[in-house]
């Protein structure tokens, strides 16, 4: 059945928004809504401008008989500044002091709507990047690393510390922890990452970076590529890190034990 112009650009406007990153044909949405191509291309530049004004994204154009539209997230310079800010301030909070100098973080990770804003903030650093697959390691950067996905719109790998009968073959490594320089072995199943891929590391937290640079190891290993480094926070950090390329979105600055203070500010995302 034939659809209104209104309904159209509201499912149109949502099919887009759950697809971000996919090619959808023009003949695709014409059959959709039984509707001309024509209409479904005025309809396709109303939500273009929309986008745009808004700072939701791009959508893109490719040309040619295979070609549609694609829509590609993005976030502004400034509500990204904005986001981040409050993150910072959140993690500020006295309560959230663990042993060893580190930050709580699992309550703002359990947060859907945060982590789609996190996932948001990080994929837009690649938009000009081709990224086949997004690595993490259990347990905690698993969240991030599925919002990352999302918006990306390919698939994750879960590098894990101790073996799975439900993984099959694996590949591993050693690694030294960079903050307590202890010999730890890490390891990927062989069905998770396809040779040559192109591939983004995301983290929830990183002091030394040696879980981070042992999963560069394992990219290394499966003769993959990596494309980037990007952890939620970081901390301060006296010695030499493992690693030294990588996009930070939060910087732990100062933690006081005696009086539970902690003070956050914005990474180096914003220095790239």
């Amino acid at each position: 059945m034939k659809t209104r112009r209104s309904e159209r650009l509201i499912d149109m406007t949502h099919y887009l928004l759950d697809h971000p990153h996919k090619l959808v044909s023009l003949t695709f949405f014409a059959e959709r809504y039984q509707s001309a191509k024509s209409s479904i291309s005025e309809d396709l530049a109303i939500i273009k401008k929309t986008f745009q004004q808004r700072g939701t994204g791009l959508l893109e154009t490719v040309p040619g008989a295979a070609g549609g539209v694609q829509f590609i997230p993005k976030i502004p310079y400034e509500e990204a500044k904005q986001f981040i800010m409050e993150l910072g301030d959140r993690l500020s909070e006295q309560d959230r002091l663990l042993p060893g100098g580190y930050v709580y973080l699992s309550d703002l990770l359990g947060q859907p709507d945060l982590l789609r804003q996190i996932g948001r903030v990080i994929a837009s650093m690649y938009l000009d990047k081709k990224v086949d697959a997004v690595m993490t390691v259990a347990t905690k950067g698993v969240p991030i690393a599925q919002a990352v996905s999302y918006y990306l719109n390919v698939p994750f790998v879960i590098v894990r510390r101790d073996s799975k009968i439900t993984e099959g073959s694996t590949v591993s490594v050693n690694y030294v922890s960079g903050s307590s320089e202890r010999i730890e072995k890490m390891e990927l199943s062989k069905r998770s990452l396809a040779r040559g891929s192109r591939v983004l590391v995301v983290d929830d937290f990183m002091k030394g970076g040696g879980t981070v640079n042992g999963m560069k190891s394992l990219i290394e290993e499966f003769e993959a590529e990596l494309v980037g480094i990007t952890v939620f926070a970081e901390s301060k950090f006296n010695g030499q890190r493992a690693i030294n390329d990588y996009t930070s979105l939060l910087y732990v600055k100062d933690v006081d034990t005696q009086t539970k203070t902690i003070n956050v500010v914005a990474g180096n995302y914003f220095k790239g």
